[in-house]
């Protein structure tokens, strides 16, 4: 009998290095629905091969971008999105809070940026930046700056002067998702229109700041409203620099709160169709990765997700934790993007120390110690 007893990196080190493609990828802005309809219904196996072939041709194949959100506003927003804990219409159990202090808006940064992300987040429940709040709000990004951390900011809806005032105290990226299809948003929001969406994110690119922008998938909207968010994303001007994917949080309390869960399946087909649209664009797996397997992200990055919040919390809803990113991304043979060798190193060593059938956490887990 053959035992298979070589270590992840024996394994690896073992093969050359992937190939790479190195041909040109088409940018296009004016994507019709049917093309997108008829990416997404191609054989999943087909969908995944021509995902991965965009992917090797604007990416390195096995890095993952990593990201840590912090809420610096919580709860009370003005705003009834129905999917948000944090919507002032809902009863949802979250307290409201002030704008955090500056100096734990470093701390939390300090501690993100030792434990290898290379982007923090900054998010805020409001509908749009208040002025007394404002100016604490610059110099937040640049405090962060200054560690050497790539910035972001969602802060609801801006003016062009307010996207201007955060692009000169060195705001990267400003995240303002578009959620779904402009035909489904009604039924998600009615305090804001998806017309309102447009604008800010034009006053960011007018700005000279880089565009985050996405939506949710599993919110009760029908396939061709999936494939219409897409459409708005890609037809965009330009494409967003971040294109984040959430799986919805279905919490108690919302109006959605009962929201039957999106397929895996057809999740992963939805990033494979994000990348092949937006070839050049990190696309992310934001949240409901607390809900998704390991054979799910796994899949997900094959087709084409190449960035994730790293931390056990966004905003005010779990993640996994940094452990089990870690010990995924070793398992995987995937780095974190910018992350020295000794880091990988002692993220595979975690992993190859303590398997996974060792977590007790994960659906397949089984302790026989307790029959």
């Amino acid at each position: 009998m053959i035992q298979a007893t070589s270590t992840v990196s024996q394994v690896r080190d073992s093969k050359q290095e992937p190939a790479t493609f190195h041909g040109s990828v088409e940018l296009k802005n004016n994507w019709e629905l049917s093309e997108i309809k008829a990416i997404y219904n191609q054989p999943m196996n087909d969908l995944l091969f021509k995902a991965q072939t965009v992917h090797r041709e604007t990416f390195e194949p096995n890095q993952v971008q990593t990201s840590t959100l912090m809420s610096i506003k919580t709860g009370a927003c003005p705003e009834d999105c129905a999917y948000c804990p944090q919507s002032g219409h809902y009863n949802t159990g979250l307290s409201k809070e002030q704008l955090v202090a500056l100096d734990k808006v470093v701390k939390s940064a300090t501690s993100a940026k030792n434990a290898g992300a290379t982007r923090f987040c900054m998010g805020a429940a409001w509908r749009s930046p208040r002025g007394k709040d404002f100016p604490v709000v610059l110099e937040m990004v640049k405090e962060v700056k200054k560690l050497g951390l790539e910035t972001c900011m969602t802060l609801g809806m801006l003016s062009g002067e307010q996207a201007h005032q955060l692009k000169d105290a060195g705001l990267d990226y400003y995240n303002h998702n578009l959620d779904t299809s402009e035909e489904y948003y009604d039924q998600i929001i009615t305090t804001r229109t998806f017309g309102d969406r447009l604008k800010t994110l034009a006053h960011v690119r007018d700005a000279g700041m880089k565009v985050c922008a996405g939506g949710i998938l599993g919110m009760g909207e029908t396939l061709n409203d999936r494939f219409g968010l897409m459409q708005a994303l890609a037809n965009l001007p330009e494409h967003p620099q971040s294109v984040p994917i959430n799986q919805l949080i279905a919490v108690k309390g919302t109006p959605l709160e009962d929201a039957a869960a999106i397929d895996s399946l057809d999740f992963v087909r939805m990033i494979a169709v994000a990348r092949i649209i937006m070839p050049k664009s990190y696309v992310r797996l934001s949240a409901g990765r607390e809900n998704m397997s390991d054979e799910m992200q796994a899949m997900c990055f094959f087709a084409g997700a190449n960035s994730i919040f790293y931390g056990d919390k966004l905003l005010t809803t779990d993640n996994p934790d940094a452990d089990r990113d870690n010990k995924l991304f070793a398992r995987l043979g995937i780095t974190a993007e910018g992350a020295e060798p000794n880091q990988s190193a002692t993220m595979e060593k975690t992993a190859i120390a303590n398997p996974v059938t060792d977590d007790p956490s994960r659906k397949l887990y089984y302790n026989a110690a307790a029959s």
